[in-house]
């Protein structure tokens, strides 16, 4: 594992309690649920049985060289619970997710899940979601100008997302847009607003989604559950 993912190592292990003999798993994207992937996958090569439906193409590479079974949402139907990372969460566990870039999958399985598990260090809480200033937004490459437009006149500032000197291409074939923003004080109407714009497929709010957030603290793992 990388540095990161062992540091995170407690976190993984700590979420594996969470994990049934026979279920179907959503494997996240990012370098937390890397760690609870690597944690899976000691556990498959010691005989639990599982499947898992992966968030990103990394996540699904990493999966199969670990030994975990993948499956589809067309096979699977229902997740029973989705392991993933975060990159904001508040208080009242609402989530801002895609620096990694698999945001829109990310919410098509965390959706598709009877609960959601979102593994975090104490650095990604905040007092309210857009705390840290970014909120991405996948767009259609066809909509881009639209988009940029759009979200500029929600006050929420666009940047394309580079990668070295082309455009950071999702799994999905499609663009990134960085928003900077400020702190958030109403994410569902700022989602419905951003959503309404032709060529927005989804955004980084996951709003009322987290069921259990997992926060390592040093050498401690805390929860935070829905109320």
């Amino acid at each position: 594992m990388s540095g990161d993912a062992d540091r995170l190592r407690g976190i993984g292990q700590c979420a594996l309690e969470y994990v049934r003999e026979d279920s179907v798993i959503g494997l996240g994207t990012g370098r937390a649920a890397t760690a609870f992937v690597h944690g899976l996958g000691e556990r498959v090569a010691s005989g639990l049985r599982v499947r898992g439906v992966p968030t990103s193409d990394s996540t699904a590479a990493l999966a199969r060289e670990l030994g975990i079974e993948l499956s589809t949402l067309d096979a699977t139907g229902r997740i029973d619970t989705t392991f993933d990372g975060a990159d904001e969460v508040s208080p009242e566990l609402d989530l801002i997710k895609g620096y990694g870039g698999a945001l829109v999958r990310e919410k098509i399985v965390a959706a598709s899940s009877k609960r959601l598990v979102i593994l975090v260090g104490a650095e990604k809480l905040v007092s309210r979601v857009g705390e840290r200033g970014r909120l991405p937004v996948e767009v259609v490459p066809f909509g881009r100008a639209l988009c940029e437009r759009e979200l500029a006149a929600l006050g929420c500032v666009p940047k394309l997302r580079s990668d070295g000197a082309e455009p950071y291409i999702t799994d999905n074939h499609n663009y990134i847009l960085d928003c900077e923003v400020e702190p958030i004080d109403d994410p569902v109407d700022l989602e419905r607003r951003i959503l309404a714009i032709p060529g927005v497929l989804g955004t980084g709010l996951f709003v009322g989604m987290a069921d259990v957030v997992l926060v390592q603290e040093g050498d401690r793992v805390r929860s935070m559950e829905r109320a």
